[in-house]
């Protein structure tokens, strides 16, 4: 893992709607930490720091370090709540992690090679049907993301699951559930605005060669 990412926060005691709106009054975001067999600890977050953060794609990937005074808790961020109108970060939970024991995280795929790909170059559309997938591994091992070839693609040709070529230590959470949950990657299908011009580029020039042939025959019978 190329990135670190720590975040300060303090203890929660005042609980409730009222002492939750007075925090982010406050310019403060409320969270959980939980799991490993622990009791749950609500939290305070910094709002400005928490959401810098979060617009790196790889926080949500990542472990975290949560710094409670002299304690130091390291997490994974399992649900994150967004005001609706504005760039703002609610709420926020964690998931406490330990690095003898796998966890499940949704990890974002990178597509590489869509600009040599040959059904791209011949004008087909790469449609994404997966952005992220849920691995499982050790905390340790867990990446970024996960990069996807498709260089080799042509037109209505795609890439499965079962298709993405691993890191060591990494498995695909739905390819354990067996074949029937070998999703749809990505795939790259005709252009079917380009084939409906194609169309009718086609039929119009059949049109006119058949107008042709008529005023020739016109001609013909005229002398």
């Amino acid at each position: 893992m190329s990135t670190d990412f720590e975040l300060a926060a303090s203890v929660r005691e005042d609980l409730g709607k009222g002492a939750t709106r007075r925090l982010r009054k406050e310019n403060k975001v409320p969270a959980v930490v939980y799991g490993a067999g622990l009791d749950p600890v609500s939290i305070t977050l910094g709002h400005d720091e928490f959401f810098h953060s979060t617009e790196n794609e790889a926080f949500f990937s990542h472990i975290v370090t949560i710094n409670v005074g002299k304690k130091k808790e390291k997490v994974i961020i399992k649900a994150l709540q967004r005001h609706p109108s504005k760039s703002r970060l609610m709420h926020a939970d964690f998931i406490r992690v330990s690095m003898k024991e796998k966890l499940k995280v949704n990890v974002p795929l990178h597509f590489m090679g869509e600009d040599v790909a040959p059904g791209a170059k011949e004008g087909g559309v790469v449609t994404h049907e997966m952005v992220d997938v849920e691995i499982l591994c050790l905390p340790g091992d867990l990446p970024e993301y996960i990069e996807v070839d498709i260089s080799e693609l042509e037109i209505g040709s795609s890439l499965h699951l079962s298709d993405i070529k691993l890191p060591k230590g990494l498995e695909i959470v739905a390819l354990g559930q067996g074949e029937a949950h070998d999703g749809q990657v990505v795939s790259i299908q005709a252009n079917r605005a380009a084939l409906v011009d194609e169309e009718e580029e086609a039929a119009a020039a059949a049109a006119a060669e058949s107008s042709d042939g008529e005023e020739s025959e016109e001609e013909g019978d005229s002398e």
